[in-house]
């Protein structure tokens, strides 16, 4: 339930995932949200679609994204599908195995729950640990 999307920047990423989240806004049963680093994607994203600045929540940390993800989830259960968009810089870490063990919760949380989600990093895919090549 977790599809990661990892490139270098300007490798198209953002774009990539601005059609995915459009298309969402049309074929999901549920409630769409996005959460990103900051607001660069307002006017490029459908209204319907629940878009989070993570600068203004201080999601500075893997334990407060996983609880914020959470609160979402608690607040609202018609969540079919969430996009986090430039992962690391919302969490302030680059790529290492407390990111493989956070995209391997994500992954459990959103089996439970029937939420998808899907994350860019921008990093090399060369950097992915063996645990999070299988949601590249």
């Amino acid at each position: 339930m977790v599809r990661l999307i990892m490139g270098m920047k300007g490798s198209g990423k953002t774009k990539q995932l601005i059609e995915l989240i459009n298309n969402a806004a049309k074929d999901e049963p549920g409630n769409v949200v996005c959460i990103e680093a900051n607001r660069n994607m307002t006017y490029d994203i459908h209204y319907h679609i629940r878009l989070i600045d993570a600068h203004e929540y201080k999601l500075n940390g893997y334990d407060l994204l996983q609880g914020f993800i959470s609160g979402l989830h608690a607040g609202n259960y018609d969540i079919s599908h969430m996009f986090i968009d430039n992962f690391c810089k919302i969490v302030g870490k680059d790529v290492d195995g407390e990111t493989e063990t956070f995209l391997s919760w994500l992954d459990s949380f959103g089996e439970r729950n029937n939420i998808k989600f899907t994350v860019t990093i921008s990093a090399d895919p060369a950097a992915a640990t063996e645990g999070m090549q299988k949601f590249l």
